[in-house]
């Protein structure tokens, strides 16, 4: 069954960033650079902190439908998979996106995208996100 990440308790999210960090771990690098996973600033502490990740839209997802060589092709129901040696490095897929979820990675000039690999919402210390299996189809009741 297909996989998200969901954000279930954006009010718990105190902005300490151990999802980002971690997310770009897994490339072997350290800081934000390369985390497909953003924590911002909603206003300050008062106004708390919005978390920005790939919620995984439905086919056709807008950034694979503007994509002008097929490099995002969607998966089976929700979100999309990255053929990087594909991707020509327009930045469509970044424009398209309706909750600039899809982060840019200069030093390659292409897109990163979550792989709903669930590694940020391991490190959540306040089970702010979660990695969740998708219904689809006949599995919706």
């Amino acid at each position: 069954m297909p996989k998200r990440l969901a954000v279930i308790e954006s009010e718990l999210c105190v902005g300490c960033q151990l999802c980002s960090f971690n997310c770009a771990r897994r490339f072997g690098v350290g800081g934000l650079g390369k985390s497909t996973i953003h924590v911002k600033s909603a206003g300050g502490v008062e106004r708390g902190f919005v978390v920005v990740v790939c919620r995984a839209c439905k086919e056709p997802a807008p950034c694979a439908r503007v994509c002008p060589v097929d490099a995002l092709k969607s998966r089976k129901g929700y979100g999309v998979t990255l053929d990087k040696d594909k991707c020509i490095g327009c930045g469509r897929c970044v424009e398209a996106c309706p909750i600039g979820a899809v982060f840019w990675d200069e030093e390659n000039n292409k897109p990163e995208i979550c792989v709903y690999c669930g590694i940020c919402a391991k490190y959540c210390p306040y089970d702010v996100i979660e990695l969740e299996e998708i219904k689809t189809g006949s599995e919706v009741s």
